[in-house]
């Protein structure tokens, strides 16, 4: 794994759940394998989750942790042959290097603008850094995919499943904002190299790049889609062909405790954070069949078990 950007990354993905899982009941056992190595982490954007979940995990493991808000002042430049007479002050060629003489691992989080799908889509941030960083860089979310959400949705589900190969249902849900693509994206991507049953369910206009989506089952009555699921996860994001566009706000596809009872007593997931009575009820939230917070514990072990991968390749 040269760098960890979605599941293509990944040669051997139960390998990986099972060393999270292994990590999981013996957090500091491997604290040798990160002494004296820095992980550095970058945010074009805020986070609470995978800011803290990544640090604990970089900790977990002996490694230092420097993290900068990089979104603060901070204008670099992407495009090849600038002339940078206007407001970036540093090319990312040059930042890139520099912090690899700093970092062992990169870990960097940006978003998209919501407004340029071609633009958004090439994911320039990240793929600027993975070509010119000179030590590994760890996807802590982009643009265009969140694989360490998306690796602890895969433990989660392996912890929870009743069945070897359990119906796990994405559904779309209301929210007041325009979201990104990236953790449905993400989502469905992981879900397709997992042993799962994956449905994905949403109103007609917010159907996802076709290059996620691939052969998955598209279902536009909810209903039907939820029908014996095991894992309903929910989440919302902006249309992908009208794009960043808020279509419909139609609080009849907010997740219930009545709509959950169509599973096949099934699990809800979602990524957090989340508008509660607008994408889910109280009800379901605050009930059994929440699995929100187990999902943000394994965050930690899904960072540390990519950290170990790739330290483990550096020692090796």
């Amino acid at each position: 794994m040269k760098h960890f950007t979605g599941v293509a990354d990944v040669t051997d993905l139960p390998e990986l759940v099972k060393l999270a899982r292994e990590l999981k009941a013996h957090p500091q056992a491997h604290q040798a394998l990160g002494q004296n190595k820095t992980l550095v982490m970058l945010f074009f954007n805020p986070s609470l989750r995978t800011r803290l979940s990544s640090e604990k995990a970089a900790l977990n493991l002996g490694m230092q942790v420097i993290s900068m808000n990089a979104d603060q002042g901070w204008n670099l430049e992407f495009a090849d042959g600038a002339i940078m007479n206007a407001n970036t002050a540093e090319h990312v060629k040059e930042a890139a290097a520099v912090i690899s003489q700093y970092a062992d691992i990169i870990g960097l989080r940006s978003f998209p603008g919501l407004k340029d799908r071609e633009l958004d889509y090439q994911d320039q941030v990240m793929q600027a850094f993975c070509r010119y960083a000179q030590v590994p860089v760890v996807s802590l979310e982009s643009a265009t995919r969140h694989p360490l959400q998306s690796l602890a949705d895969v433990i989660t589900i392996e912890e929870h499943k009743r069945k070897p190969r359990p119906k796990v249902v994405l559904s779309w849900a209301p929210h007041p904002r325009a979201l990104p693509q990236a953790v449905p994206n993400s989502f469905v991507e992981w879900m397709r190299q997992a042993d799962v049953d994956l449905v994905i369910t949403h109103p007609e206009g917010y159907e996802l790049a076709p290059e996620f989506v691939g052969d998955t089952p598209v279902v536009y009555n909810q209903a039907e889609a939820l029908s014996g699921a095991d894992f309903v996860y929910v989440k919302n994001w902006s249309s992908y062909q009208n794009y960043g566009q808020i279509l419909t706000q139609d609080p009849a596809w907010t997740m219930t405790e009545a709509k959950m009872a169509l599973t096949d007593q099934g699990k809800f997931m979602h990524c957090l954070p989340v508008r509660r009575n607008v994408v889910v009820a109280d009800e379901v939230l605050d009930g059994p069949r929440s699995l929100v917070i187990a999902q943000a514990n394994n965050r930690t072990f899904a960072a540390q078990a990519v950290l170990h991968q790739l330290l483990s390749q550096k020692h090796g």
